[in-house]
């Protein structure tokens, strides 16, 4: 189930153990936790995940796996997250079935559209600001082609790139339902903090 809007959802990084990150942003009030490590082999994402889905129930958080179905079926995890050039959403549905979620990253309205088409629970859209996070082929989006896209389809949208404790209000006043974040808490000084201050923020612009 989509946590209670607006919400944030943090994303590990590579470079911190993705356990410890995930308890200090569930004790930050993330609604969701997304596993993502390109480099990790299979057995290690798992112990991750397990480790990651337990501490994600105790907190009544959703715990989200990053483009591997299979792991996030082995896992338990409440749904997957899948790329352009990942396992399309609708095979991705037939293994997993309907109890759990799938989001899907987009960037183009084309793309979103798609994804809402072939039963998609949620879209991941961006990146919006530039970002160091991940590397990008293409510009940013911006805010203005998020406001086009809210108008156009009716599944949540999570808006990720570059976005921080600055700018996260203004993506939810252009039509996001949630912010997905990397660096903005897993970078701070306090990951904790960082993370509180985000859903205090998003939850005030969401009134």
């Amino acid at each position: 189930m989509i946590p209670i809007i607006p919400f944030v959802c943090v994303i590990t990084d590579e470079a911190f153990c993705p356990v410890t990150l995930a308890e200090q942003a569930l004790k930050g009030g993330t609604a969701m936790i997304q596993l993502r490590h390109k480099s990790a082999s299979g057995s290690q994402l798992y112990r991750w995940a397990v480790a990651i889905r337990e501490r994600c129930q105790q907190y009544s958080a959703c715990f989200i796996m990053n483009d591997r179905v299979d792991i996030a079926m082995a896992s338990n995890a409440d749904g997957v997250h899948l790329g352009q050039e990942d396992m399309p959403a609708k095979a991705a549905r037939q293994i997993m079935g309907n109890s759990r979620l799938i989001g899907v990253s987009t960037s183009s309205l084309e793309e979103a559209l798609q994804a809402q088409n072939e039963g998609a629970d949620y879209i991941g859209f961006g990146h919006i600001y530039p970002t160091s996070s991940k590397e990008k082929k293409n510009p940013p989006v911006g805010t203005e082609l998020l406001q086009q896209l809210s108008a156009s389809i009716t599944i949540p949208i999570v808006a990720i790139g570059g976005i921080s404790l600055q700018n996260a209000a203004t993506i939810i006043a252009c039509g996001a339902q949630g912010v997905a974040v990397i660096s903005a808490v897993s970078r701070a000084e306090n990951p904790l903090d960082a993370t509180n201050q985000l859903v205090r923020t998003i939850k005030g612009a969401g009134v």
